[in-house]
């Protein structure tokens, strides 16, 4: 029998054909052009990754006298010896079957000899957690006081056994799960140095079910081929793999989405009679629904993990909504965990399949918010103001026209705004134009670097008093003033932008501007005598000395003018 195994017929013999680990690919050569290369080194990650590969590949770049750019030449009598495993000076131990004391320490004395026809003698010690604690103390001390000329490479894919004396005296590689693009990547350039037709869907459905495995993909594949007649169909990793296909996950979901119990488990009957594992269907399904879920935010790259994607899918990622995605994969990950300890596994998946079909997160939670609050309609047509609002600020136009004016003065959930007279008087006994004028020549760039529902907000308002602390704010409408007035997120935004712009940050005080003139008037009228009697000019803030020489009326009126500014000032 002279058949080979795909991933050792292609087992990567250079850095550059090692898939999914560029890093430590780069970092390698670069130790060897630099004639930098470390006595011992940890390989950690998932099997399949490439650990030994990477090793062999490194044992022959060490010895090799015909390296190219870090990479072993593969053509010399070296780097052949070490790819057919009959160099002497390179071995490759198994830890699981030689773990004991005894085998590290023959290990030991052999290692002080000189290597015999390589440049450097490299052991290679794959799951090197296997080894029991006296066996690691005896490996330890070889570490603390390596002959020269000799290389250790530990594999492992549980390091976390590995005693952390071991791993502080080498170099470690953390070896990661390989992409599932770059799996189907390989796979495809194998098959097309194979002459083999395939299926593009195939591919993905071997690298899914692989987990970041090359060599459990390859393995795979290799019985796909087997399987196969003509071409590599989708069908025919799905019957290998065990998998469920997209026709039975689709119509499988669409059941429970219509929250029909009967169809949805006589689709789990059939799926069952075609010999689907429990285990795999729960796991499946569970990677539906998240790819659901992914997909209604970022459709890019579910198409990238799942390739071609089927209609039904497309519309059950928007008619689900998350809460309902949340609740499924719940209920299936809570039948993962029953069914490990069970023989009735058809028995839990029926009634994962009743559960899912009958429950419905979202909708209990819209249903309780209903009983509980009675002014839901008046909340949604509010919300539905607000999002017109944003829209039409989108789109460029005039966001209060009067007919909106009169609708939310004819409707049912208008609401009037208490002005906050005491606050207003407060800001205006210190207010000055200086203060005013500054905040209306920024106004227009505030808005433009508020957010969409910020700016919709403020949209509709223009400062008409200001001091350094405070500043009044007048709106156009009832509504948007009591939603403000209750922003605390809107309000320190708005600070914290004039803050930037202006250099310093005013408390916003909400005003109508049906309510601001006669609060104006009132002010005036209330505060003539201090008006008068104060010794600080508003806009100057220099000391008056003799305000007795100053006619009454035209005191006053300076004083409104420099309180508001000429333009919002008329004299009757």
């Amino acid at each position: 029998m002279n058949y080979q195994a795909l991933y050792r017929t292609f087992r990567s013999q250079r850095f550059d054909e090692i898939i999914g680990q560029k890093a430590i690919s780069i970092t390698l050569k670069q130790a060897i052009l630099q004639g930098k290369a470390s006595h011992a080194y940890l390989f950690t990650g998932p099997r399949g990754t490439g650990k030994t590969s990477v090793a062999r590949i490194f044992a022959k770049a060490l010895n090799c006298h015909h390296l190219q750019d870090g990479e072993p030449c593969n053509q010399c009598e070296m780097c052949i010896a070490i790819t057919e495993d009959r160099l002497e000076d390179v071995l490759e131990i198994d830890a699981a079957s030689n773990n004991g004391v005894d085998e590290i320490r023959n290990l030991r004395d052999t290692v002080k000899y000189s290597p015999v026809l390589a440049d450097y003698k490299i052991y290679i010690i794959d799951e090197v957690h296997m080894l029991s604690t006296n066996a690691f103390n005896a490996l330890l001390k070889i570490l603390e006081e390596p002959p020269a000329n000799v290389v250790f490479i530990l594999a492992t894919t549980e390091v976390h056994k590995v005693l952390p004396t071991i791993i502080s005296r080498t170099q470690r590689f953390n070896f990661k799960r390989i992409g599932i693009k770059d799996i189907v990547y390989h796979l495809k350039d194998i098959l097309q140095k194979l002459k083999i037709k395939f299926e593009e869907k195939a591919l993905y459905t071997i690298a899914r079910v692989a987990e970041g495995s090359m060599r459990d993909a390859l393995s795979i594949l290799d019985q796909a081929i087997s399987f196969t007649e003509d071409t590599l169909t989708s069908e025919d990793t799905m019957m290998i793999t065990g998998s469920l296909t997209r026709d039975m996950m689709d119509r499988y979901m669409l059941a429970v989405y219509e929250k029909n119990v009967e169809k949805s488990l006589k689709v789990l009957g059939t799926i069952l009679e075609q010999g689907k594992e429990a285990k795999r269907f729960l796991e499946d399904m569970i990677l539906y629904n998240r790819d659901l879920l992914m997909y209604r935010y970022a459709a890019q790259l579910v198409t990238e993990i799942r390739g071609v994607l089927t209609d039904t899918f497309k519309q059950l990622s928007i008619k689900l909504c998350s809460e309902d995605i949340y609740t499924y994969i719940k209920l299936l990950n809570e039948a993962q965990q029953e069914i490990r300890l069970s023989n009735l596994t058809n028995v839990y998946l029926e009634v994962v399949t009743v559960k899912l079909a009958t429950s419905s997160q979202a909708s209990s939670i819209i249903k309780t918010w209903e009983n509980d609050h009675k002014g839901l309609e008046s909340l949604r047509e509010e919300l539905s103001q607000l999002q017109n609002i944003v829209k039409n600020l989108q789109k460029g136009k005039d966001i209060f026209s009067e007919n909106r004016l009169v609708n939310n003065n004819s409707s049912k959930s208008k609401a009037d705004y208490k002005n906050p007279v005491a606050q207003i008087h407060q800001v205006l006994l210190s207010a000055t134009k200086t203060h005013l004028t500054t905040l209306k020549k920024v106004w227009p760039d505030l808005l433009n670097s508020l957010d969409a529902r910020c700016k919709a907000m403020m949209k509709a308002s223009e400062p008409v008093a200001a001091n350094d602390g405070q500043m009044v704010v007048a709106y156009d409408y009832d509504i948007l003033a009591i939603k403000a007035s209750k922003d605390e997120t809107l309000k320190q935004v708005v600070r914290n932008n004039l803050n930037k712009m202006i250099g310093f940050a005013p408390d916003l005080v909400i005003v109508t501007n049906s309510q601001w003139p006669k609060l104006r008037r009132a002010f005036i009228k209330e505060n003539r005598k201090k008006l008068q009697l104060d010794k600080v000019d508003m806009t100057q803030n220099i000391v008056a000395k003799d305000y007795k020489s100053f006619n009454k009326d035209a005191d006053i009126i300076d004083k409104a003018v420099n309180l508001f500014g000429k333009d919002m000032v008329k004299v009757r």
